[in-house]
């Protein structure tokens, strides 16, 4: 898909017009194109499936809306940092549960997913209809395989809404009639039903693997059964969770790359581990500010670089100090999720420099001067590659990857009703040991005892809203303990925290017990989790007033069961 345009192009097909002007007149609506016109070829079912791709890398429109703003910002792995508390006042309102139903940034995210699901009933109702004998002389099988891709990305359009705000309108056609705008809003048991159909037929259609380059980026069925999978497991079907990855597993499409640093590099991108990533190119024609779709690239490295770095960088998603303490000793995947800079690198007047823990400058987020360093396009060395253009960075965002998978499996064979603690601990087992591998490549002083297997260790409990911390016993209970906490490491700042607490039910003991215990100048601002409320975000106001729907618990005067 990176050698591909990421739009559509609605091919107007005049052909030679060999007619008087009188024969002209009495065409209907003379002068335009009609839609039917222009599914006449493979290519422009290609493109239309590729159009609805294209959301999925949207992160302005307006304002800023990456879905890290929620993964990581809201949940105790980072704070939102930029130039100051006022800096994306709105992210300051949603890490801090101040959240109201007018904030723009979830607007935007909550619009952008159904403009990706229409572009998606765009392809069933017109690719789904096109005569078969267009595709004669294509790659076999094309057709069904594009219905594959819409059905994918439809369910994943649905997924990201329903993690966020629970239930939401299912609109899975065209709507042209103006009384039937407004549709009833699904229960979150319902839209995950769905969910849960999309990405069933996209694994009846979709390939394992696709034989051209050009298709790179594309999804697959394996791709589809690891959304699938992770959808079982935020309504807790362990069972159906664990049949997903056991066909995963067994498939042989996927392993480790032994390069944990290579993952986050251009040169890393669509590797052996990789099960879907969002494409980014860094292409010339797009620059700043033009609205969604004006860019091919993305934001977020500027976004999460560090102000001090030079050029265009606005220092957000800082990594928290209680992630920073998570990793264990010679874990090197700490080194590559988070950048500790020395005072040194770090701007500051000579009176900041006799108390560098109560900095508040630009520089320093409430006493925090890490920086995310996983998409911010940094070397080994640590320095900062040069952009052509801040809008035009061209790292891939890696949606999800194998580790994410062979954890994903671990938690489904303990929580499943019939526990496989065996396979648990090899899925497990096979992260650590890459990690292991990986940090005594890059340190050869790291001592060959460096996280040891399970259960050899000891993992802190703040992870899971405890003080203290636990050596871990061969059992159920502490293989679990053991799975979150190397999801916490493995994929830290890959925006999976806030939706891992949420499905593991303990947001709000994890949320009030980082509020009761970081540091006072963060706590000050952090109002309580309340449960029952905060696990969603409100439906947008504007969405309301278009859509009239009932709201989430707890937001515009609705009680908190």
């Amino acid at each position: 898909m990176k050698t591909k345009q990421y739009f559509l192009a609605i091919i107007a097909l005049a052909g030679a017009l060999m007619v008087s002007c009188d024969d002209y007149f009495d065409f209907e609506n003379p002068g335009t194109t009609q839609l039917q016109d222009a599914f006449n070829l493979p290519q422009d079912a290609v493109d239309a499936v590729t159009a609805a791709y294209v959301p999925l890398t949207w992160e302005y429109g307006g304002t800023y809306y990456p879905e890290w703003w929620i993964g990581d910002i809201c949940s105790d792995d980072a704070l939102k940092g930029g130039g100051s508390l006022s800096d994306m006042e709105l992210v300051y309102d949603m890490e801090n549960f101040k959240t109201r139903s007018d904030n723009f940034v979830l607007e935007r995210f909550y619009r952008a997913q159904y403009v990706g699901a229409f572009r998606a009933n765009l392809v069933f109702e017109n690719v789904a209809t096109m005569d078969t004998a267009i595709f004669k002389g294509a790659e076999a099988g094309l057709q069904e395989r594009l219905l594959g891709e819409a059905h994918f990305l439809r369910g994943y359009y649905y997924l990201r809404l329903a993690r966020v705000f629970g239930g939401v309108p299912i609109i899975d056609r065209i709507i042209r009639i103006q009384n039937e705008w407004q549709q009833p809003r699904a229960s979150e048991a319902d839209t995950y039903e769905f969910i849960y159909s999309e990405l069933k037929e996209a694994i009846r259609r979709l390939p394992e693997r696709y034989a051209s380059a050009d298709d790179l980026g594309r999804a697959t069925r394996g791709a589809a059964r690891a959304l699938l999978m992770k959808a079982y497991l935020q309504q807790g079907d362990f069972a159906n969770a664990r049949l997903q990855g056991d066909t995963i597993v067994a498939s042989g499409r996927y392993s480790l790359a032994p390069d944990y640093f290579e993952l986050f590099t251009v040169e890393g991108e669509n590797g052996v581990e990789s099960v879907f990533e969002t494409q980014y190119v860094a292409e010339g024609s797009s620059d700043y500010g033009q609205g969604e779709g004006f860019t091919r690239g993305t934001f977020t490295v500027v976004m999460t670089r560090p102000r001090w770095s030079g050029g265009d960088a606005w220092g957000f998603n800082r990594p928290s100090d209680e992630l920073y303490a998570e990793f264990e000793p010679g874990d090197l995947r700490r080194e590559a999720a988070i950048y500790s800079p020395t005072l040194d690198q770090i701007p500051m007047t000579e009176e900041e420099k006799l108390h560098p823990d109560d900095i508040q400058n630009q520089e320093v987020y409430l006493g925090n001067r890490y920086s995310a360093r996983k998409y911010a396009m940094m070397t080994m060395d640590t320095t900062f590659l040069q952009l052509q253009h801040p809008t035009r960075a061209p790292i891939n965002r890696k949606d999800i990857r194998y580790a994410d998978v062979l954890l994903m499996y671990a938690e489904a064979c303990v929580k499943s009703p019939a526990p496989d603690l065996a396979r648990a601990k090899w899925a497990l087992e096979a992260v650590r040991s890459r990690a292991r591998a990986a940090s005594q490549a890059f340190n050869p002083a790291v001592p060959a005892s460096v996280l040891p297997p399970f259960p050899n260790y000891s993992v802190p409990l703040r992870g899971v809203g405890m003080p203290g911390s636990r050596a871990l016993q061969d059992n159920a209970e502490d293989l679990y303990l053991a799975i979150q906490h190397e999801r916490r490491v493995e994929l830290a700042m890959e925006g999976h925290r806030w939706y891992d607490l949420k499905r593991w039910g303990i947001l709000a003991e994890v949320m009030n017990h980082y509020r009761a215990t970081t540091r006072p100048q963060i706590a000050v601002h952090i109002d309580p989790f309340i449960k029952g409320k905060h696990e969603l975000f409100p439906i947008p106001l504007h969405e309301r007033d278009l859509n009239p729907m009932p709201q989430n618990p707890g937001y515009d005067g609705v009680p908190v069961q």
